[in-house]
């Protein structure tokens, strides 16, 4: 028992003896100092390596980042803050319209303006070390070198804020270790010259967000807040900016919206709703939310927040987006052009620079953000498009081939009429409001601003009178000819052959005739009369354009746009001077600096007598003209003053009238020119366009009574005087004017009143010959002369008689007593005796024919040896007789006398027939029992009646046909 007791103690006694014996300790020391060696060794050979390594590693992170530029801190911002984002429009007054049409919508603010539970959420799920490293964080990047060396099927990557700002700014998405290490050097850089809240700032600007409830690809917070909730990025709630912050790792998958401005399903949206949750996890867990915050963060229902799908401003106001965005463009070509070196004239010279201009002011619009502000008014622009909406009086859709863009078959569709409209302020050029069409999905073209169209009777006031009145050709009082003319084979006409024989330029224009304007038009062409259209602002005239008549009815080659015809007709409304109309009033660039600013540059046209005188007739035009359809459709009243216009084939129905403040005007017609239908719904085409302008009117009115219904008047300028003239020449009226009863007063521009009497209508003798009437010579027998007043032949030329078809037409108007004759050139004697005529005895009396020479103006009757009556050549070629012998003698225009005629008996049984076909028997007067020294009595002219105005406004639509001529 005792030894068995004594055993444990004997083991330990040995083992200690062990270590303390000298050889043992002499062995340990020897092991020591070999394990340590080897220790020691070791822990050199892994610092060499790992020295070694991080050269290699150095020298591979410098090799990689070679070729990247040293960007200074100006060059590096730049980059940063380099974002696209669209311009903004704004309607006048500063209304903002909308962001211009682009790929991506972004709205720039600053981190002030953001929802700081969006900046948490954010930083919270991006970058929870944001505001502890300087732009790298060294172990999340090992962790991303290792997974990816590994190729790691779960790699959670190593980027901050600051590099994923550099790879969206700077680099690309490129999976390199090059693009990597660039990242890494920049970042590095970024956070030494930027502070925090500047880099946060700018990755909120420029993420990506999906899609707004229009279906835009959206970037930056601001347009992601308001395009997903409707609310500012400042007003975001927990559970809003948590979705927010998801949307930036995939922001196509996670947003609620389509690509169709509609919202996902349910299943759709889920994806959304459990990143959100996945946010607010770590929301909470950085201690950025309580616990009972993230508790009611869960369980909102964010789905009700969404807004449902909204309308882009491109799709609201398609028109205008589209117009501004042209006009932007053309203001910031010339710009960059100019900053470039080149003028203005340089561009219109060179296609190919005006067209790289162009591409570069389109870019710079849609990426700079700047802010385009118009003209527009809002509320008058919105109640024209209502009114335009809802009008039911166009007229019919009419079938029209056209070419299936898919198929490229030959399909008919159902063409609508179409409509053009804008409204001008008259003394500074602003385009307040216009009408681009009726439907924008079916047909694009701004039938305002683009679609060029002739411009019909709209075009006299612009080419023919006021030209004419400023050159001192005509006055409102000017006689002119309305009746059927021919011009070198070109033969215009006036609607419903409304003719008046003779007109003044007053009365030509209020009814809108067509003879007169291209009368008087003849008789300054030669003066180059478009040239006054080139300063009004028409821009596709071409060279025959300048000469054709036709171009007076309102006939240009390449049409005109509505503006265009709308802001001439300023011209008069502004004494004379032409303001181009403009529809940009400034543009300022991002930082505010304002790089245009619109000045008008007026242009001298007419004087302000010339531009009164056509005022004063046009007010005509609304009160009893072809516009009075217009009075009682207004629902205000206004000093209105206007024209219609028709063309060919009543394509196109135009209304343009002008007050002291607005000019306005509108066009109807297919785009395809086919006829507008005369009636429709009970109205004429015009009174269809009348009525469809004054309802446009009237609602622009209820936006600004002031502005659009001005109670002042045209004030009549110095130089415009009143005289009475001779309504048949526009002279001072002669005695034997006044005593016909054609004394009229009216405007003159007192430059051009009348100084000498009139010597057109002068009182005269004429005789019947061949036919016509002609001047009596001296030598004529007075027993064939009438007396009457008469047109000289002169004056006839200069107003256009040359191209008068039938001369005796020209008086009916005036020839109401039958003692007005218009004559033609003087009758020359042929130099010898008439040929004696033949008679025939029909019962009781005598006949015989016409006599075939042109210069025989009558006859003289003979009894027994005596002269017993003389009938004119015109009148009836028989005379009742007694018992007796009778002959007859022809007499010509200077009294020669022919032989005697056959001589006939009244006993005689014997007659001698004359064929019934060449007796006059149209002639029904008879002279019985004349004395030699009594007169026939005159037959009355036969007067064409005169041109009554239909109940229904009729224009005289133009007459193109040898429009070259």
């Amino acid at each position: 028992m005792k030894n068995n007791e004594n055993e444990p103690i004997s083991f330990w006694l040995k083992f200690t003896n062990f270590f303390r014996s000298k050889t043992t300790q002499k062995y340990s020391r020897v092991t020591y100092h070999v394990v340590w060696n080897i220790l020691l060794l070791f822990i050199i050979v892994l610092v060499l390596g790992f020295s070694f390594a991080g050269g290699v590693g150095a020298g591979y992170f410098a090799a990689l980042v070679k070729d990247e530029p040293i960007r200074t801190k100006d060059e590096l911002k730049k980059d940063i803050y380099n974002y696209e984002e669209a311009s903004d429009l704004y309607f006048a007054d500063n209304i903002f319209l909308g962001k211009l049409k682009s790929d991506l919508e972004r709205e720039e603010i600053t981190i002030d303006e953001m929802s700081p539970h969006l900046l948490n959420a954010i930083i919270a799920t991006e970058d929870e070390y944001f505001n502890e490293h300087e732009g790298v964080v060294p172990k999340a990047v090992m962790r991303a070198i290792f997974q990816e060396m590994t190729n790691a099927p779960v790699q959670s990557g190593g980027s901050t804020l600051t590099q994923q700002l550099i790879k969206n700014q700077i680099l690309t998405n490129e999976v390199s270790f090059d693009r990597k290490a660039k990242e890494i050097l920049l970042a590095l850089r970024v956070e030494n010259f930027l502070d925090k809240d500047e880099i946060l700032q700018t990755y909120l600007n420029v993420s990506t967000f999906g899609r707004n409830s229009s279906g835009q690809n959206i970037a930056g917070v601001q347009s992601a807040a308001k395009g997903i909730f409707g609310i500012d990025a400042k007003d975001l709630s927990i559970p809003q900016a948590a979705f927010i912050a998801g949307l930036a790792q995939s922001p196509f998958r996670y947003t609620p919206y389509t690509q169709k401005a509609e919202l996902k399903s349910p299943e759709g949206i889920e994806p959304g709703l459990v990143r959100m949750k996945t946010v607010l996890k770590r929301m909470r867990d950085g201690n950025y939310l309580t616990e009972q915050e993230y508790k009611d963060a869960l369980n909102y229902d964010i789905t009700k927040d969404f807004i449902g799908p909204k309308t882009a401003p491109s799709k609201v106001y398609p028109w205008l987006v589209v117009e501004l965005e042209e006009r932007a463009i053309e203001v910031l070509s010339k710009i960059l052009a100019e900053q470039s070196g080149y003028e203005k004239a340089d561009l219109e010279k060179d296609n190919d620079l005006k067209e790289q201009y162009t591409t570069l002011a389109r870019r710079e619009l849609k990426q700079n953000n700047y802010k385009v502000h118009s003209t527009i008014n809002k509320d008058m622009y919105d109640k024209m498009q209502k009114v335009v909406k809802n009008y039911e009086y166009y007229g019919r859709d009419k079938p029209q081939e056209v070419t299936d863009p898919e198929s490229g078959e030959k399909v008919t569709v159902q063409e609508p009429v179409e409509t053009g409209a804008i409204l001008i302020e008259n003394k500074t050029g602003k385009i307040l409001s216009f009408v681009g069409g009726r439907n924008f999905d079916r047909e694009q073209t701004n039938h305002a601003t683009s679609a060029k169209r002739p411009n019909g009777s709209t075009m006299k006031p612009l080419l023919v009178y006021a030209p004419a009145f400023e050159l001192g050709y005509i006055s409102p009082g000017s006689v002119g000819i309305n009746v059927p003319i021919s011009i070198g084979g070109w033969q215009p006409k006036n609607a419903g052959e409304g003719y008046t024989g003779l007109t003044n330029a007053r009365q030509a224009l209020v009814n809108s005739y067509n003879i007169p304007a291209v009368s008087y038009y003849m008789g300054i062409l030669n003066q180059r009369p478009a040239t006054y259209l080139d300063k009004m602002g028409f821009t596709s005239l071409i060279d025959i354009d300048y000469s054709i008549p036709s171009l007076a009815l309102g006939t240009p080659t390449n049409g005109v746009t509505v503006e265009e015809n709308v802001n001439a007709f300023t011209t008069f409304a502004n004494d004379g001077q032409f303001i181009d109309a403009y529809m940009i009033d400034k543009i300022e660039a991002k930082d505010g600096t304002v790089i245009y600013q619109h000045e008008a540059a007026p242009v001298e046209v007419f004087s302000p007598q010339t531009a009164y005188l056509t005022l004063d007739i046009m007010r005509d035009v609304i009160s009893n003209g072809t516009a009075r359809y217009l009075n009682g459709r207004l629902s205000f009243s206004s000093d209105w003053a206007g024209k219609t216009g028709t063309t060919n084939n009543t394509e196109d129905a135009w209304f343009v009238a002008t007050n002291p403040n607005v000019t306005f005007g509108t066009w109807i017609g297919y785009d395809t020119p086919k006829r507008i239908d005369n009636r429709y719904k009970g109205l004429t085409y015009s009174q269809r366009n009348i009525k469809l302008w004054a309802s446009l009117v009237n609602s622009a009115y209820s936006v600004n009574p002031d502005l659009i219904g001005p109670k002042g008047k045209f004030e009549k300028p110095a130089g415009v005087v009143t005289r009475s003239f001779c309504s048949i020449s526009g002279l001072l009226p002669s005695d034997a004017c006044s005593n016909a009863g054609l004394v009229e007063t009216d405007l003159f521009n007192v430059k051009y009143v009348p100084t000498k009497v009139d010597h057109s209508f002068i009182n005269g003798q004429y005789v019947y010959a061949g036919g016509g009437r002609y001047l009596a010579h001296s030598q004529t027998p007075s027993e064939f002369t009438s007396g009457g007043y008469m047109l000289n032949p002169e004056y006839l030329d200069k107003i256009g008689g040359k191209y008068i078809k039938n001369i005796n037409d020209l008086l009916s108007k005036y020839n109401t007593t039958g003692n007005m004759i218009v004559t033609g050139s003087t009758l020359s004697d042929n130099g010898k005796a008439p040929a004696a005529p033949t008679l025939a005895l029909n019962g009781s009396s005598i006949n015989w024919n016409s006599h075939p020479e042109r210069d025989v103006v009558g006859y003289r009757i003979y009894s027994n040896g005596q002269r017993v009556a003389s009938i004119r050549s015109n009148e009836s070629l028989a005379f009742s007789i007694q018992n007796g012998t009778y002959y007859v003698t022809a007499v010509d225009i200077v009294g020669k006398e022919s032989p005697p005629s056959n001589a006939v008996t009244k006993q005689e049984v014997k007659k001698q027939e004359i064929p019934s076909e060449t007796v006059d028997t149209s002639k029904e007067q008879t002279n019985q029992e004349a004395k030699p020294e009594e007169k026939p009595v005159e037959k009355p002219v036969e007067t064409i009646p005169e041109g009554t105005t239909p109940e229904t406004p009729t224009e005289q639509p133009a007459n193109p046909e040898n429009q070259g001529v």
